[in-house]
């Protein structure tokens, strides 16, 4: 089987393309068994993200299959999809993987929100029933190259959350928080991060508004927010300067009418809004009203640059780490493959061990319980020692991805074909593949 990826993200696809292939969270493990269920598909999951949307599959061989599932899914003709989409495969993917987990490929990079993201992936795909074996081997071993980026480097420092980057941009625009009014439309994780970098900021009155009422409480509780029924959203919405907006709605829910009567009631006071949400909450026409300014997630980029500088230093100690934790990823999924010649030897070797003591047996006599255990013990002690030197060079061959070390190993011990059971990785992507990372700016 080889390990596939496949996506887009937001080095990749322009916003305009990312919202189209969104999965809200409550679609997630549905479209996973969808994905689950494509010939040649036998593990999967999928990480969908505001910044991207991954398929990671175990398949029997490269192919297309993935690529047509993302277009005929989301209702994208193949050739608008193609040029954004980045494919991965055995090694190249593990890599991916760990890096995406550990933050290196996000959009601010340390951002913490990720490696939670992925985790929840994962539980969408065991809950869907399409994880097993090796999906489960490789993100365990992410989830602890995540662990160790975190632990060794300080990648994480300074915080710089998409959250934080939005109240920092509110806080250039307007000067200062203090006393501004704010509202929280969504209350998600995003929403409650930006509300604690708001307070932290000195912001005045908090509103929250949510389609669920009860979640729209347990946020504002904190913050002594004021909580604001869905249904009065637009009404409310004039009070606010600053509006801070991420929910899972499929369509735009602020339009440019909305911004004109804002307008009109606030007097032309600005209000600025910042778009986390994708698809996303604010239709890119009402930026182009005097006196609104509106910020997507793809602006964030611009701010969260100013950061980086250490970040960028600490990315080179963590890149050393995932090389690492990948070699290492591979050491022991190879060493796995040596399993079917190593069980094959030892059946070989305690098939000949009870050969011989069954020849032996009359010689032997009647032998009481205590003698007969000492015979299994010696016997059994002396095949482990025999066995021990060629089960290690079986292994060290299979770590090392040494074919013709295994070959004549196998064949020495006239064991099963290295060829049939031990796994060999591809010597590199398909070529049409690389082409079209090329294309797109894949990793």
């Amino acid at each position: 089987m080889t390990l596939a990826l496949i996506g887009i993200n937001h080095k990749t696809a322009p916003l305009e393309i990312r919202e189209r292939v969104a999965i809200p969270g409550d679609e997630l493990r549905d479209v996973t068994r969808a994905l689950a269920a494509v010939p040649g598909v036998s593990e999967c999951m999928i990480v969908s993200t505001c910044n991207r949307v991954e398929l990671l599959a175990t398949v029997e061989q490269p192919g297309t299959e993935l690529e047509n599932f993302l277009s005929n899914q989301f209702g994208l003709e193949p050739e608008m999809l193609a040029p954004h989409l980045y494919q991965h495969y055995d090694r190249e993917a593990v890599q991916h993987m760990f890096r995406v987990a550990s933050s290196l490929d996000s959009m601010v990079v340390g951002e913490p929100q990720i490696l939670g993201q992925v985790k929840d992936a994962f539980a969408s795909a065991r809950a869907a029933g399409t994880v097993s074996g090796e999906l489960e081997h490789l993100l365990q071993s992410t989830f602890a190259a995540a662990k160790r980026v975190r632990s060794e480097t300080h990648i994480g420092s300074n915080s710089v959350s998409v959250a934080s980057v939005a109240v920092e941009l509110a806080r250039k625009i307007f000067g200062s928080l203090q006393g501004r009014t704010v509202f929280l439309v969504g209350a998600g994780k995003m929403s409650e991060l930006a509300a604690r970098h708001l307070v932290q900021q000195g912001a005045g009155a908090i509103l929250v508004t949510n389609r669920t009422a009860a979640r729209a409480h347990q946020l504002a509780e904190p913050f002594n927010g004021r909580v604001i029924p869905f249904e009065q959203l637009h009404d409310i919405a004039t009070d606010a300067d600053i509006i801070i907006t991420s929910t899972g709605a499929p369509h735009p829910i602020f339009r440019r009418e909305h911004g004109e009567s804002y307008l009109k009631r606030r007097r032309n006071r600005p209000m600025f809004f910042i778009d986390i949400a994708v698809p996303r909450d604010v239709d890119p026409a009402m930026n182009k009203l005097e006196g609104l300014f509106v910020y997507d997630i793809d602006d964030l980029q611009q701010v969260a640059a100013s950061h980086m500088d250490e970040r960028s230093r600490q990315a080179v100690d963590a890149e050393s780490i995932i090389a690492q934790e990948v070699e290492r990823f591979h050491k022991r999924r190879r060493s796995v493959n040596a399993a079917p010649a190593i069980v094959a030897l030892q059946k070989q070797a305690e098939e000949l061990r009870q050969a011989e003591i069954k020849r032996i047996h009359a010689r032997l006599g009647t032998l009481t319980a205590e003698q007969l255990a000492a015979v299994e013990a010696l016997t059994r002690g002396l095949v482990n020692k025999f066995l021990h030197p060629p089960m290690q060079a079986l292994k060290q061959a299979a770590r090392e991805n040494d074919r013709v070390r295994m070959e004549a190993l196998c064949e020495t011990w006239s064991l099963p074909s290295a060829e049939q059971e031990a796994h060999v990785e591809p010597a590199g992507e398909p070529e049409e593949i690389k082409k079209k990372n090329a294309m797109a700016g894949g990793e």
